[in-house]
């Protein structure tokens, strides 16, 4: 259940930073979800294979290269969709990417409160 409420804030995250970036594109809430869906996919299972491919440029820079490794990961996902989800450059994959980090920490932290 969790993955999937993840899925689905991914999408709208997805449609409303279309709105405001002119160069991310996102046909509509449909296709945020499939390309949503596709991320995850690819965060389960290619992921963990280029996080061990650039642990140590990871460990050298802090942490920071993860940003990197996430727009790879987006810039995938545009692979796999076509032309219906689109990021115009591998600079606005890291600015999407960064955002989202930043706004799935803040939603993950007031849904799943881990007080217990």
């Amino acid at each position: 259940m969790r993955w999937l409420i993840g899925v689905i804030i991914n999408a709208v995250l997805f449609v409303a930073m279309s709105g405001f970036f002119s160069s991310f594109h996102v046909d509509g809430f449909m296709t945020a979800v499939i390309a949503s869906f596709i991320l995850a996919i690819l965060n389960m299972l290619v992921r963990p294979i280029l996080f061990i491919l650039t642990l140590p440029i990871n460990i050298l820079t802090l942490g920071l290269f993860t940003f990197v490794v996430n727009a790879l990961m987006l810039e995938l996902t545009t692979y796999f969709m076509g032309s219906s989800f689109s990021i115009d450059g591998f600079g606005m994959a890291m600015l999407i990417a960064a955002i989202m980090a930043f706004a799935n920490m803040i939603i993950n932290s007031v849904l799943w409160d881990n007080k217990k």
